[in-house]
């Protein structure tokens, strides 16, 4: 394995002597190089969105994997798929190092337990994909998970900072995040935190365009969980369909909520079991279906 340049020091020196302004100007410089990094990565990003979706649409599920601040921003990602692009949470998976009590307690050596890592990724069949995330691609618990995934026949997604990895080459497809070395040696909470928060960002965002969740820039697959979603909901249909917002509201009473149901229905649609037929028709794509609904 390569050094691993998220560790490198040197760069710094005298760090903890500089003024606030010279120290904040630092870390932003490092953050600059996160997003840099994430940026390089985006033909790696775009293809594993490509298989993620594949997979998604054929009924797989989708898992992450990884120990300590790596698992936590893996965590909040997928957490927030199912109210935002409609995601069923029986879906997302989580494998972390240490158990759900690691989100909040530190449980280093918990990233130690390759047999934890193993057992964990048993729940996974040949229809899942794996998401591993791990700044210095050399975690124990997640490496042995990804192989273990792939045993059963999973895909393996490898999320690292550094190059020529264990965890890399454990798995199906890398996304390297090159994003050198922390401003403070190691803590990778920092730069490589950011672009892994990034990343993570971009490749289930493409993922879910790519499934149909999302038409013109709105979340037409949101969840409308409480008030505020709901008024969400009213003002994503009512500009997709060009109605206004007492027609989107009542379209969405009509629709149980349901935002692709109610633009339809207002476009047009004569009434949801219309609905229902041309998105089950378009898989699930709402543009595909509006241009069908001269057909029903």
């Amino acid at each position: 394995m390569a050094e691993r340049q998220t560790e490198q020091s040197g760069r710094y020196l005298g760090l903890d002597t500089w003024s606030d302004e010279r120290i904040l100007d630092a870390l932003v410089q490092g953050q600059e190089r996160a997003i840099a990094a994430v940026r390089a990565a985006a033909p790696a990003i775009s293809e594993a969105a490509t298989i993620l979706a594949h997979r998604l649409a054929a009924g797989g599920r989708l898992a992450y994997a990884g120990a300590g601040a790596s698992i936590r921003v893996a965590v909040q990602d997928g957490s927030e798929l199912p109210a935002t692009f409609g995601m069923p949470e029986a879906n997302i998976l989580y494998l972390i190092a240490g158990g759900r009590a690691a989100m909040f307690d530190t449980l280093a050596d918990a990233e130690d337990d390759e047999a934890d890592g193993a057992a964990q990724a048993e729940v996974l069949t040949a229809a899942d994909t794996l998401v591993t995330v791990a700044a210095s691609g050399s975690t124990p618990f997640t490496i042995a998970a990804a192989r273990r995934a792939r045993e059963r026949g999973a895909v393996v997604i490898a999320i690292v900072n550094n190059p020529e990895s264990r965890l890399a080459a454990a798995a199906d497809l890398e996304i390297l995040l090159a994003s050198g070395p922390e401003v403070i040696a190691g803590s990778t909470r920092l730069a490589a935190g950011t672009a892994q928060k990034v990343a993570l960002n971009l490749l289930s965002t493409l993922t879910h365009i790519k499934l149909g969740a999302v038409h013109d820039g709105f979340m037409v697959n949101v969840e409308t969980g409480n008030a505020k979603l709901r008024q969400r909901a009213a003002g994503i249909v009512a500009a997709v369909a060009r109605v206004d917002e007492p027609r989107a509201q009542a379209a969405l009473g009509e629709a149980g909520g349901q935002v692709k149901h109610a633009i339809l229905l207002c476009a047009g649609a004569k009434d949801i079991a219309a609905a229902q037929r041309l998105l089950i028709a378009a898989n699930g794509n709402l543009r595909l279906a509006m241009a069908r609904l001269g057909d029903t």
